[in-house]
């Protein structure tokens, strides 16, 4: 089936099976391959991108369904060169080690900071609880997230 998605402000008409998920549109046919396949269940966040805003796991969405919703990735948040302030704060937190569940904390962390500019700690760690880092960064990525959000530590 043809559906129509828009993708990081670009529209993409994509060719899809009916259970197609989004994160295997993604990379196959758009080759955006910053959103990563990990456990294919919705367990790990590492497939997270921002639909309509709000964060989803990309590996248990179907493509079909994202039709006609603002879908964001991780290649979109560089503009002109410059880093989105969620990524140079992990940057400067050291927030990643292997850096393969980065891009779903990063997306995450867009989505919860554009619906709560300033979270508390405790809401930080709720809305970062849906994702798995498997090299337990934890404390650097809170960190990174409390300084793009100008949270006092």
């Amino acid at each position: 089936m043809n559906v129509s998605l828009r993708v990081n402000g670009a529209a993409h008409e994509v060719d899809v099976a009916p259970a197609e998920t989004l994160l295997s549109t993604l990379r196959d046919q758009l080759g955006l391959t910053g959103t990563k396949y990990g456990c294919g269940e919705g367990q790990c966040g590492a497939c997270t991108v921002l639909i309509d805003g709000q964060p989803v796991k990309s590996c248990q969405t179907r493509a079909s369904l994202a039709q006609g919703k603002a879908i964001t990735t991780i290649e979109s948040l560089e503009n002109r060169g410059r880093l989105h302030p969620i990524q140079e704060a992990f940057i400067k937190h050291e927030a990643m080690q292997c850096g393969y569940c980065t891009p779903g904390m990063i997306m995450a962390a867009v989505g919860l900071l554009a619906a709560s500019p300033h979270p508390t700690e405790d809401a930080i760690v709720k809305a970062m609880d849906r994702n798995v880092c498997r090299c337990g960064t934890y404390p650097r990525i809170l960190a990174a997230i409390k300084d793009a959000a100008h949270v006092p530590a």
